[in-house]
């Protein structure tokens, strides 16, 4: 019966995941139901940013539109360096104060700071303020998505495991994945009917949020207008950006993440 102790702790998994993934649905129903404040508020460039793609999001806008108006430089090979020091807001004093005295630094490290500046925090607060952000991750319905999933591989390998184990004479293995079955399918009939009721469910923006954004994309107009290929940056992220040399420095920046995160593990 050593079947039993790995089925409870699916149970156990599956049962939380799933009972978080709905009362974080019915939060999010309910703040898009009582909440009207966001509905005439007019996006600015890095409302848009952190809606679609969190702090991150917004040191990457302001680089890029740093670089297109000449007071910054991104080269190719991965490294910023200050043109005018002095920043126009306070999103561009916290890149320009993240590059350090030198005027030059690494495209990654600068991203990251900038990421975690202060006026990043204000702009973040006055969206959950707005009702255009979510309050916390922790609760959001895209955090609970990703719990779920998680749940549902842990069931799988319980599953598989019990499976393994030496069975019981008068208990048949069919028997055995049959109950592990069933935590299954509630992790994936939750997924399911989270993704038709809720779907999309955004990491950064409420719904409200959401439909801003979409509306701000519709409404950039030309591509070639400064304020549209921003506006889409913004949307998109980096992968929206044209210059070959932008885009080549942004794709350093990954690269040296990536060799960052290689050697920490």
């Amino acid at each position: 019966m050593f079947w039993l102790l790995l089925l409870l702790p699916a149970w156990a998994v599956a049962g939380l995941a799933c009972t978080r993934l709905c009362l974080a649905a019915v939060r999010a129903a309910a703040r898009e139901a009582t909440d009207t404040a966001g509905h005439g508020h007019a996006l600015t460039l890095y409302e848009a940013a952190f809606l679609s793609g969190g702090p991150r999001r917004v040191a990457d806008v302001t680089l890029v539109s740093m670089a297109r108006q000449r007071r910054l430089l991104l080269a190719h090979t991965g490294w910023a360096t200050v043109v005018d020091p002095r920043g126009r807001d306070e999103m561009e004093r916290s890149v320009i104060g993240a590059i350090g005295p030198g005027g030059q630094s690494r495209i990654a490290p600068v991203r990251t700071a900038a990421a975690a500046a202060d006026s990043v925090r204000a702009l973040a607060d006055r969206l959950v303020g707005a009702g255009l952000a979510v309050p916390d991750d922790t609760r959001s319905v895209a955090a609970a998505v990703r719990r779920v999933r998680l749940a549902a591989a842990a069931v799988c390998a319980l599953g598989v495991a019990a499976l393994a184990l030496p069975a019981p004479d008068d208990m048949p293995r069919l028997l055995i994945a049959l109950w592990f079955s069933l935590p299954l399918a509630l992790t994936l009939g939750c997924l399911a009917i989270t993704r038709m009721e809720v779907h999309p469910y955004a990491r950064w923006a409420s719904p409200t949020g959401q439909r801003l954004v979409g509306a701000l994309l519709r409404q950039a107009g030309d591509p070639a207008d400064e304020r549209a290929y921003l506006t889409s940056v913004a949307v998109r992220g980096v992968h929206a950006v044209g210059e070959p040399d932008l885009r080549a420095a942004f794709a350093h920046r990954e690269e040296y993440l990536g060799e960052h995160q290689g050697r920490r593990g």
